[in-house]
């Protein structure tokens, strides 16, 4: 597969899933960004704006198994990752298989679960795999989790740790539908009998891999390497910022960039990719001084202002 080919098919589990999902199509192709990339995406949004909804379409559009897990204070490791169980007829033990063994997996309400919950999964994340009695099982390939938390309600949460925000590549919002959104989910309310539209299936779920591998194709030119860093690096040297860009989050930009690339149908990665992906790789990223915070500065007013002050390098396209 070419990066023409590929393009193709970006563009159409794109208009596929907005066939069905009523959001903007920056926010599905952040989404698309991360599958690209091999990485997973955080959504912070308030409850109702169909991110359960884009989550389960963008599986079924990539023909792709799919769980939702919906966390809760008193949620266990093995309620996630599975458990043994004694099969009495074989007279052993048989490892059942938890709901993270999906292709793509929906974790909604991630802060509500304890931080042992939470290292179960940061291991899912991080390695492919979850550990039940000290044995190891692969998960399927591809894996991809679309976490979801609510920015307002705070009560009962557990904030993420730093090293589990730093797994996923990108964290975006699904935001209010405009007016005419609006209408089109009333209108499909209107008719009870009527099914709730489903995305066709665009690729199989074995194409996938492929279609990941496409973005390593795409060529980042010097210049652009130097930026990525540079802006990395001004984050660190943020007074506002206790906690700056790691050098993992740099190498998260540079992928992100190229899938970027693939979703716009070029074989190069251009300066406009990096500004459209450089807040939502970065933001959830910072960790902000306790002055900052009481003065009410926000993540991404840092990561605007770096961007603002960082010169752009000139890219010369053949």
């Amino acid at each position: 597969m070419d990066v023409g080919d590929a393009a193709a098919v970006c563009e159409d589990v794109i208009n596929t899933i907005s066939d069905v999902v009523v959001v903007d199509r920056p926010v599905l192709e952040t989404v698309l960004t991360g599958v690209l990339s091999r990485g997973h995406v955080l959504l912070e949004d308030v409850p109702g704006t169909g991110k359960t909804l884009t989550a389960q379409s963008f599986a079924m559009a990539l023909g792709l198994t799919f769980n939702r897990i919906q966390f809760t204070p008193d949620l266990l490791p093995s309620d996630i990752t599975g458990s043994h169980i004694y099969r009495e007829e074989a007279g052993e033990f048989e490892f059942a298989e938890g709901p993270i063994f999906a292709n793509v997996v929906l974790a909604d309400e991630i802060n509500r679960a304890p931080p042992k919950t939470q290292a179960a999964l940061l291991e899912a994340m991080s390695e492919g795999q979850v550990s039940a009695d000290g044995t190891t099982y692969q998960l399927p390939d591809p894996f991809f989790v679309i976490a979801t938390q609510n920015p307002v309600e705070q009560e009962g949460t557990f904030a993420l740790p730093e090293a589990q925000r730093d797994r996923f590549i990108m964290k975006t919002t699904l935001g209010y539908p405009d007016s005419e959104g609006m209408r089109t989910i009333l209108d499909r309310r209107a008719d009870r009998t009527a099914r709730t539209p489903e995305p066709k299936r665009v690729i199989d779920g074995e194409t996938v891999p492929r279609l990941q591998d496409v973005p390593e194709r795409v060529t980042v030119d010097g210049s652009l390497r130097e930026y990525m860093i540079t802006l990395g690096e001004a984050t660190r040297a943020d007074s506002r910022v206790e906690v700056g860009v790691s050098p993992r989050g740099i190498q998260r930009l540079f992928e992100a960039s190229r899938a970027r690339a693939l979703v716009n149908g070029r074989e190069y990665v251009a300066p406009d990719d990096v500004k459209a992906v450089v807040a939502d790789a970065f933001v959830h990223r910072l960790v902000l001084t306790s002055k900052a915070t009481v003065q009410d500065t926000s993540p991404s007013t840092v990561v605007d202002d770096v961007v603002d002050r960082v010169e752009v390098p000139a890219v010369a396209v053949d």
